[in-house]
């Protein structure tokens, strides 16, 4: 990569940043091209250099973050060999520890702003939140074939561990005392308490307890 690229991959970064940070504070309506290079430090020209419209910002900032969250779990889509409570525990952390990162942009998968991207950028995002959703409800399925959890309704469990984890981000603050790590650990514990057979968690206490 030469340096010009990695100086306009940087800048685009950045740029991603405080649009994602201004869409959270302000909202996404209430925000403008100017607002965006205001805070950055140009002229709304130079953001234009970089992204067609408002709407192309929104999309890289959802895009990237789902990204973040599916790409390093997609092998547990088809992993019959990896514990169930193994694949769990990963993907709680994986996304856990990418959404806190993103703590200060909303959760704006969920909410009405995916309604403002065009129909081929929101058939995207909503492909990324349907792998991810297929995932949870592999594993969760191979939890039940394999004695660990209860009878569950996998999707409806996968829907709430998901909240779980998105909701977090609203009040977690490392000043509050508990590490993104702790946080993920309580989740899987907290999750795994509901789901297993009781023989089953017995047998597996080392892990659930994170050794």
């Amino acid at each position: 990569m030469t340096d010009t690229a990695s100086k306009s991959g940087f800048q685009k970064a950045k740029m991603l940043n405080v649009a994602r940070k201004l869409f959270w504070d302000k909202g996404y309506n209430a925000t403008g091209m100017r607002d965006i290079a205001s805070a950055y430090g140009c002229r709304p020209a130079n953001i234009y250099n970089f992204f067609v419209n408002k709407e192309e910002i929104l999309f890289q900032v959802l895009r990237e973050e789902m990204e973040k969250i599916v790409d390093p779990i997609r092998h547990l889509e088809d992993d019959p060999k990896t514990p169930p409570l193994e694949q769990l525990r990963e993907i709680i952390y994986v996304h856990l520890k990418i959404t806190l990162s993103y703590r200060r942009s909303a959760g704006l998968l969920f909410d009405a702003t995916l309604d403002k991207l065009s129909p081929p950028k929101r058939k995207i995002i909503v492909e990324y939140r349907d792998r991810y959703d297929r995932i949870l409800k592999r594993v969760l399925q191979r939890g039940i074939d394999a004695g660990y959890f209860h009878e569950i309704d996998v999707k409806l469990v996968g829907f709430m561990i998901a909240s779980m984890i998105t909701r977090s981000r609203v009040w977690f603050h490392p000043k509050k005392g508990v590490s993104i790590d702790q946080l993920a650990d309580f989740i899987f514990q907290f999750t795994c308490d509901g789901l297993m057979n009781k023989d089953a968690s017995k047998a597996h206490e080392g892990l659930l307890e994170g050794q």
